[in-house]
């Protein structure tokens, strides 16, 4: 029996990656801020949709293509050139930013670059942990992910704040070129698993993102996984925080209420990020998986009924905590069950229906609230974790789910009737 893996945050190869992960975050962070704060000042507030339009559009258009990128020419090397494209774009934004007073149509171009970088570099490190840890570790590693994007997000705008206070946007934009080459720096360092043999190379690269769909689809678990990805990501990767603004208004609570729902509904998610990271295990993950969907759903229609601030402030914490639990147990399952051939096309679709089908509820947030109130808003996201919950526990694969066990063999996820046919 081989021995036990060593934990994946005593794994000098994984901090190094998780070091290069949490600057390339924050570096965002403090991007999109600079970006939207010098939108704000050329154009005014009606140019900033603008910008963020521009850098939003290619992310979503081009994020299956990004897929087919990271499988053909390997995670680590992509996400590595994707940095430094991104350090490149952002270091020369403030150059310019400092030499010339930038138009509205320099941010739009900055925006558009950014966000064909961003395509490619998301799913190239989506793929990467199973290629720096062992199947029984993905869990911790998701878990440890879900801190940094919190730590990310926390300290993020402190910096850019305090940057900009100082060297106005400008500044930041250094700032956020900085992360970046540090985090290409750490980057540099991380040590991969030989790679899997690779898939046979097609005529185009189109038909490669055909084969990855047609994988996906097959795919007795991947297939209703990925389903209740979407649905389960769809209320709370966005469209959540308009919501707890909306909410907040109509109780009277005012911006302090929100922040404290609010906040509460992060601390709950570093919670679970904290479990997951130090657990040694997930026992039967997908009956978890729906279990925490079950409680997600109930959680957010109390959250849209809470009669006061402090009801309303313990079930942003309880939801923080259950769907923090879902996206990371879902992400190590994601991992677990993919070929690793096929694992950047796979993180392209999960991260498009995570990030595409969110922006579509923006609009139905305020007609929903304007029409009916706002807990009819969150009585609707707690439908569409319900019927997620129902779907983890109808679907065999998916109620039979498990992760890796310490000391177990990687098994190969094949298709249902063999490979997909070109």
């Amino acid at each position: 029996m081989a021995p036990p893996a060593r934990a994946a945050y005593r794994d000098a190869n994984v901090l190094r990656w998780l070091t290069a992960y949490t600057a390339s975050v924050t570096g965002d962070v403090v991007y999109f801020l600079a970006l939207s704060w010098a939108a704000t000042r050329v154009g005014g507030p009606s140019q900033v949709g603008l910008v963020a339009a521009a850098g939003a559009l290619p992310r979503a258009v081009l994020m299956l293509g990004g897929g087919v990128v990271a499988d053909r020419f390997g995670p680590l090397r992509v996400a590595v050139v994707s940095d430094a494209i991104r350090c490149a774009v952002v270091l020369a934004v403030a150059v310019a930013v400092v030499l010339t007073f930038p138009s509205v149509w320099l941010l739009v171009v900055v925006a558009l670059i950014f966000g064909v970088v961003d395509a490619v570099f998301m799913p190239a490190v989506g793929a990467l942990p199973p290629r720096i840890t062992s199947p029984e570790q993905l869990a911790r590693v998701q878990g440890m992910r879900g801190l940094s994007i919190r730590l990310s997000n926390a300290v993020g705008p402190l910096l850019a704040g305090s940057v900009m206070a100082i060297g106005h946007a400008a500044g930041a934009f250094t700032l956020a070129g900085v992360l970046f080459a540090a985090s290409l720096a750490v980057l540099l360092t991380v040590r991969i698993a030989a790679p899997a043999e690779a898939a046979p190379r097609r005529a185009s690269a189109w038909r490669e993102l055909g084969d990855g769909l047609r994988y996906v689809r097959r795919h007795r678990m991947l297939a209703p996984l990925v389903t209740v990805i979407g649905l389960s990501e769809m209320c709370f990767s966005g469209p959540v925080a308009t919501g707890l603004v909306l909410l907040a208004d109509e109780r009277g609570w005012g911006a302090p209420g929100m922040g404290w729902v609010a906040s509460a509904f992060s601390v709950g998610a570093a919670a679970a990020a904290l479990l997951l990271t130090v657990a040694s295990r997930i026992p039967r993950a997908g009956p978890a998986m729906s279990g925490a969907l079950l409680v997600t759903a109930a959680g957010a229609v109390a959250l849209g009924r809470a009669p006061a601030l402090p009801v309303a402030v313990m079930f942003g914490a309880l939801i923080g905590l259950t769907s923090g639990f879902t996206t990371a147990v879902t992400g190590a399952l994601i991992q677990t069950e993919s070929d690793p051939r096929y694992l950047g096309r796979v993180t392209s679709v999960t991260t498009l229906c995570t990030l595409g089908l969110a922006p579509a509820l923006f609009p139905a947030v305020g007609v929903t609230v304007a029409l009916w109130g706002a807990d009819a808003f969150f009585a609707g996201c707690g439908a569409i974790c319900l019927l997620a919950a129902v779907l983890g526990l109808s679907v065999p694969a998916l109620r039979r789910a498990e992760l890796q066990p310490p000391g177990s063999v990687t098994p190969t996820a094949p298709f249902p009737s063999g490979p997909p046919v070109p």
